[in-house]
């Protein structure tokens, strides 16, 4: 399968190095707007730059698009992606409103396409042992359900691009670019939420229009009760963290590994479990460095993905499971707007 890289940017490197290691995987070219980025990241991978967006999406030797533009262009990139009958892989969120969403899926089941988006977590081998403990009810009653991103980002973070900290182009601040990974953990562990309450605010960053800190209170359908926290503004970062408590056991994921994870009816598999994953050999940078990104799960989903598509069933994490996490991110940000409850459809 061909690939195209649109957009140049920090993470296109790890979707191009996820890429160039996949046998069945071969990145053909690249489009920035900054002809200067384009020409580089060409030149560093060996691939074609292709002079305009129109030229990169219309070209029939490329399968694959990989989307990797700030957030609130992802609706007009991959419309037209789709229309040349690209499948597409766009990077978190998949747009940034729940329209925009609802008219991508509908597009892409029109064009017979596979669209996906970037949720590299969920292919961890500690999130599928979560996930599977939680489906063989070895929790019980799940009573908590808690999602916890404290991490730290420069002013120059921000600072380094017009479009960073803006409702246009981001979004969102510390929970729609950086804790809706943790966001889309948590409601695939443990289920849709039914209510949230929420507070949001600025209060470690300049210059920025959006939130750099956030808690929220939430209900799940399911009657468990959960919190999510998340923010760029605790210094020096920290590990994202999921914490799954039922009345027969507990949980506690630390990035892709665990720090506690506990049953009442112990067993041989869960030795190994705790062998293999115990949080000691989980890497520390992402905390406080966006350019470390773990290529091995970039690896991972676009390999699921290239399966999706010569196979012709469903990636393993479907567009409207991206739409989940933007539409409890939108829900907090009105909750803090309104100062009242955010009740879900």
């Amino acid at each position: 399968m061909n690939f195209g890289l649109i957009g140049t940017g920090t993470i296109a490197h790890t979707h191009a190095q996820a890429i160039r290691l996949l046998p069945d995987a071969t990145l053909k070219g690249c489009f920035s707007r900054s002809k200067e980025k384009n020409k580089e990241f060409a030149a560093q991978y060996g691939i074609k730059a292709y002079s305009t967006l129109e030229s990169l999406v219309s070209d029939k030797d490329i399968d694959i698009v990989i989307i990797c533009t700030p957030s609130g262009s992802h609706f007009e990139t991959g419309m037209l992606a789709m229309e040349h009958q690209k499948h597409v892989i766009i990077e978190k969120p998949l747009e940034i409103t729940l329209d925009r969403i609802d008219e991508m899926i509908g597009f892409s089941k029109k064009q017979k396409v596979k669209l996906t988006c970037i949720f590299q977590s969920r292919f961890a081998q500690a999130s599928l042992e979560l996930k599977k403990a939680i489906d063989n009810g070895r929790f019980g009653t799940i009573t908590m359900a808690d999602a916890v991103v404290k991490w730290y980002r420069t002013q120059d973070y921000y600072d380094s691009g017009k479009w960073r900290g803006t409702w246009e182009l981001d979004g969102g601040g510390a929970l729609m670019n950086q804790s809706i990974h943790a966001i889309d953990l948590l409601q695939w562990l443990a289920g849709d939420v039914e209510y949230i309450q929420a507070v949001t605010a600025t209060l470690g960053h300049e210059r920025i229009e959006v939130e750099d800190t956030a808690a929220a209170v939430l209900k799940f359908r399911n009657g468990a009760l959960g919190v999510i926290q998340g923010t760029t503004a605790a210094y020096p970062g920290f590990q994202k963290r999921i914490e799954i408590n039922g009345t027969h056991g507990s949980v506690v994921m630390e990035d892709d590994h665990f720090t506690h994870w506990v049953f009442k009816d112990e067993t041989e598999e869960d030795e190994r479990i705790k062998k293999e994953l115990s949080v000691g050999t989980a890497p520390k940078e992402t905390a406080s460095d966006p350019s470390v990104n773990p290529v091995h799960l970039f690896k991972a989903q676009i390999a699921d993905f290239i399966d999706a598509v010569k196979e012709g069933h469903e990636p393993f994490i479907t567009p409207e499971d991206a739409r989940r996490s933007v539409e409890i991110i939108l829900g907090i940000y009105q909750s803090s707007k309104e100062k009242e409850p955010y009740y879900f459809k």
